[in-house]
């Protein structure tokens, strides 16, 4: 697939020099921290050192003092309180989070994790039964509930009492909860908008502990599964979620829970986790839980104390997570015989496919690899429980949640954000939707978003990147969403030696520039530029730096996204 390279426009040459010479570090490296907003001495001690005091005070939040209350009075008075999130990654640490900080200090306490297919995503009225059947006066939400108005209304009838500590963005009407803790209100002046659901009940608990003259470390406890929400829920690593990954990174690398070492273990890594490791190793075995059997799977495996326990559900979620890449595959395969065999499906702006008998688990999994093999918006369509429900994926500037607003009258609900969404329907509308989808997408896209964009941060010399510049770059990390791994261009470059073809489609290379060492290079999925790359043959690269360890060896690599002869 072509790619558009974008340079990003450069940053206040007078500025860049001043800061330069200030850090004593390369313009280049400069340039970076001024494109992240960081253009003096302080701001950069800020960045590159985080520290827990960075951490803002919880009481910051709208309704964090409603919120602690409500508890406090629920402890006094014996009530039973209902931790409840949502199945997936974000929703199943935030559960652990919060039931294991609460039930080292009191006991009249459970978790609820509602069903995927039986109860769908958020607060659902089966939840709220079970609680008020069973006695619970209090449910705390994590991860959803901001926009369930209806339900929260039921609940109240029922005796039943709302916290909702969710990060997503608000409906014009706010459920009539005993508080809503969610920075992204209107009303509400928290410093940080980009908190996780996890990091959200993060909050909660700190705020907790700060009100009983509980130590920090009791809460700090909690870190690697909020650094495990924060990479897989796909948040910015900015502000106050860049210190709550770097922390917690440092904990999953040190001294994790016992869940989340065991799952380590499984996964059969060693060394030093980054959040892309977190996100590919750990994120899809405890999303698995729910997507092939039960989310409380995961919750279990996180709240373990016991070695025994915690290995036994580890090795069942990984099961589940083998037979989650089986149906991806499968379905996967499916969709794309169905696209590639139909002209007008491969010639549209959007794809929208549907099959009642494709696995709801993995359908969002699916969307994703179908939007990065035709880059434009994707919906992937199966059956369940008499309706068909959907999974929704964008490319880079599309909103897709605005597109889906011009369809809700075909919709019976829809849910989410600018690049993903789930939607449910009646089965006859199917054909009106594609139709429908098809029409609004092609109407508002415009033809550079059809395009998969590398954005380069900087153009760089080989003979630039030498010691000192990788390990002040090492501590940009850790990488995310606005604060991506900064991506180079060199020109002019040349194979040393020869190039390699790895597996089907990589390709193995050492490559220099006139006047620099030679670079060992990886470049996945480009096996079609073999040919090209000749000794004495000049081309451009855009890559990545990252360290390379083989059989203890540490060596810098460079990580190819896009070659030009």
């Amino acid at each position: 697939m072509n790619k558009r390279w974008t340079v990003r426009d450069n940053a206040d040459h007078e500025v860049v020099k001043k800061l330069a010479a200030d850090l004593n570090i390369d313009a280049v490296l400069s340039t970076l921290l001024v494109n992240r907003g960081i253009s003096t001495f302080d701001e950069a001690r800020y960045f590159f050192r985080p520290d827990i005091l960075h951490l803002h005070d919880p009481f910051l939040m709208k309704d964090m003092e409603k919120a602690i209350e409500r508890i406090e009075d629920a402890i006094a008075a014996g009530e039973k309180i209902l931790v409840f999130g949502d199945y997936d990654v974000d929703g199943t640490t935030a559960v652990a989070t919060v039931y294991s900080f609460f039930k080292d200090r009191y006991e009249n306490l459970e978790y609820y994790i509602p069903d995927r297919y039986k109860e769908g995503y958020g607060i659902s009225t089966q939840g709220i039964d079970y609680a008020a059947d069973n006695g619970f006066t209090l449910i705390i939400a994590l991860d959803c509930g901001i926009k369930s108005v209806d339900k929260i209304e039921y609940a109240n009838t029922r005796g039943v009492d709302f916290i909702i500590c969710d990060h997503h963005l608000p409906g014009a009407e706010l459920p009539a909860a005993v508080a809503i803790l969610d920075p992204k209100r209107n009303d509400c002046e928290y410093p940080y908008k980009e908190l996780s659901g996890c990091g959200i009940g993060f909050k909660l608990i700190q705020a907790y502990a700060e009100t009983h003259d509980i130590p920090f470390e009791e809460v700090a406890r909690y870190l690697d599964l909020v650094a495990i929400s924060i990479s897989c829920d796909i948040v910015h690593i900015t502000g106050e979620n860049r210190t709550l990954a770097h922390f917690g990174l440092q904990k999953i690398n040190t001294d994790p829970c016992m869940g989340v070492k065991t799952l380590v273990e499984i996964a059969g890594r060693t060394g030093s986790l980054t959040i892309s490791d977190v996100v590919f190793l750990l994120g899809p075995r405890i999303n698995a839980a729910g997507r092939i059997d039960d989310a409380k799977h995961a919750v279990e495996l996180l709240i373990a104390c016991d070695e025994k326990l915690a290995r036994e559900k580890g090795m069942m979620i990984n099961t589940h997570n083998a037979e989650r890449k089986g149906h991806d595959v499968d379905i996967t395969g499916e969709a794309l015989n169905m696209i590639d065999s139909d002209a007008e499906l491969i010639s549209r702006k959007s794809t929208v496919v549907f099959n009642e008998h494709w696995h709801k688990g993995v359908i969002g999994i699916v969307a994703s690899r179908l939007t990065e093999k035709y880059y434009r918006p994707t919906i992937v369509l199966t059956r369940s429980n008499g309706y068909v429900a959907g999974s929704a994926r964008s490319v880079l500037g599309y909103d897709l949640y605005e597109a889906l607003c011009e369809c809700k009258d075909l919709l019976i609900q829809f849910g989410g954000h600018k690049y993903a969404a789930g939607l449910t329907m009646e089965p006859e509308n199917v054909e009106a939707f594609k139709a429908r989808f098809e029409e609004v997408v092609s109407a508002t896209i415009s033809p550079e978003q059809l395009i998969q964009q590398i954005q380069i941060d900087a153009e760089l010399r080989l003979s630039q990147i030498e010691p000192k510049f990788f390990r002040i770059l090492n501590q940009f990390a850790p990488f995310g969403p606005e604060n991506m791994a900064p991506v180079f261009i060199s020109k002019n470059v040349y194979v040393n030696g020869n190039a390699a073809l790895v597996g089907s489609a990589h390709i193995k290379m050492s490559v220099m520039q006139e006047g620099s060492a030679a670079f060992d290079c990886i470049a996945f999925n480009h096996g079609e530029y073999l040919s090209q790359l000749k000794p004495g043959v000049q081309f451009d690269i855009c890559y990545t730096i990252e360290e390379n360890v083989w059989r203890e060896r540490r060596t810098i690599q460079l990580n190819i996204k896009g070659i030009r002869v």
